[in-house]
């Protein structure tokens, strides 16, 4: 399964830059660097779900094939981020440092997606095998910081938007993951697992 998904992933995480492409170069859009920036976000919150949908559901459903598309889908994530991050310095603020410090500091969800990027930064440096032996336990601890970059990176989508409405289904799901996560109640998912399996 993992190797069926694989290809299937590499295509989804590469789609959306031919999204962007369109968007830039043919869809002629009154705000296309708003679009190239609110798509890239967007994009980003999704595989950063979907990466962290994969151990809960090697929980819930014994799909041990999922745990191996964690980080494919974690450096999709993270290669998006950055992307919206670099549209919002480079095109929307053209390099200007002080409009860039500005920004940061006086707009809360400038900030917060900031403080998710820096927070995703170590984590995408640390996903070689090389980096887990170096780190040992320590990169799991590390790598919990997942979950606080996805709470700021829902609040920065919530502080941005004009219809919250999207934002709190990300921060839903992002809770339920976290949730799942919590190991009394992981535990007592695979004892239940155990008992149904007709093995």
């Amino acid at each position: 399964m993992r190797r069926f998904l694989a290809p299937l992933i590499h295509i989804a995480g590469l789609a959306p830059l031919l999204v962007l492409w369109y968007y830039w170069f043919f869809a002629n859009l009154v705000n296309p660097i708003q679009t190239l920036t609110q798509f890239s976000g967007k994009t980003g919150l999704v595989l950063l779900s979907f990466c962290l949908a994969c151990t809960p559901l090697n929980t819930l459903l014994g799909w041990k094939w999922a745990i191996g598309l964690r980080k494919p889908l974690g450096l999709y994530a993270f290669f998006y981020a950055a992307l919206h991050l670099l549209i919002f310095v480079v095109l929307d603020y053209g390099l200007d440092l002080a409009l860039i410090q500005e920004a940061v500091l006086e707009k809360r969800y400038v900030l917060a997606g900031f403080a998710a990027f820096l927070l995703l930064t170590p984590l995408a440096l640390t996903s070689t095998r090389a980096a887990m032996r170096r780190l040992g336990r320590n990169w799991k601890r590390l790598h919990w910081l997942i979950y606080p970059a996805g709470m700021l990176a829902v609040l920065h989508y919530l502080w941005l938007s004009k219809d919250p409405r999207q934002a709190l289904i990300f921060g839903a799901i992002l809770a339920t993951l976290l949730i799942l996560r919590l190991p009394p109640l992981r535990r007592s998912i695979v004892r239940l697992r155990s008992r149904l399996s007709p093995n």
